[in-house]
């Protein structure tokens, strides 16, 4: 993808339209990343309605994983779950593993 110029983008740096992740790759800079637990994952999409960036794999109304080419690590996914099936953990230690 071709990056924009500064004639392109938009006024101080704005985002106008949400879930636009899917558009580039932030593996580069997030600092976490979830990790789902499939024992405590009740499939309930609370996560996917949360993430602002539509990083939540849906298959047949179930959650099939995370995209993580998107993901930017905000930790909201994490933080809405009501049954504390995801977890934030460090990127650097998430690689390593």
């Amino acid at each position: 993808m071709k990056e924009k110029g500064w004639k392109e983008i938009t006024w101080a740096g704005l985002i106008t339209e949400p879930g636009n992740s899917v558009e580039y790759e932030t593996v580069a800079w997030r600092l976490s990343r979830p990790i789902r637990d499939m024992e405590r994952c009740t499939h309930c999409l609370t996560c996917w309605a949360y993430c602002p960036d539509g990083a939540m794999l849906v298959e047949n109304n179930r959650v099939g994983g995370i995209d993580l080419k998107c993901c930017k690590g905000c930790g909201i996914c994490a933080m809405e779950c009501p049954y504390n099936a995801i977890i934030m953990v460090e990127e650097a230690i998430a690689q390593a593993e």
